[in-house]
């Protein structure tokens, strides 16, 4: 963790996706080529190969911090920042409760961030009446470790 930081997770892809991921590539850049060694089939397959994983690792790459600045906690979610002063609650949500909120019980101006490989998150209220939105999902890992990173004084 960086100087500051009070909490930092990213939302990567567990070792059986990436091994389900690059089994595919290589079984279709192997099919996109059938043996044929010509320069631009090489090249088609390559691209084939080299383009889900790189998807993959993009898919994986969302930074969670929680960061101290200047007196004051900060949630960063990728490119999105929620200060603390601006929070009322911050609860955990098991897996049942996860999936009913991602679910049709879901606030439509609500600010969600999951992944389908995380089955836990947290829910973080928001108390700011210029802001429409109502609260946060944020998938996690750990979830208890970053509602006390955001709730501790």
């Amino acid at each position: 963790m960086r100087s500051g930081e009070r909490y930092a997770e990213r939302m990567r892809l567990p070792v059986a996706a990436w091994l389900a991921v690059a089994a595919l590539a290589v079984i279709a850049a192997a099919l996109s080529n059938m043996g044929d060694l010509r320069w631009w089939r090489v090249a088609a397959s390559a691209a084939v190969l080299l383009v889900p994983l790189a998807g993959a690792w993009w898919f994986g790459r969302l930074p969670v911090r929680v960061v101290e600045d200047g007196g004051e906690r900060w949630l960063h979610v990728d490119d999105a920042r929620l200060p603390m002063s601006a929070v009322a609650g911050v609860e955990v949500l098991e897996p049942v409760a996860y999936s009913d909120l991602l679910g049709v019980a879901q606030h439509p101006l609500a600010f969600v961030v999951q992944r389908p490989w995380i089955g836990r998150g947290v829910r973080i209220v928001l108390d700011d009446p210029e802001d429409p939105t109502p609260y946060w999902v944020v998938a996690s890992r750990s979830p208890e470790r970053l509602r006390e990173a955001l709730t501790a004084v």
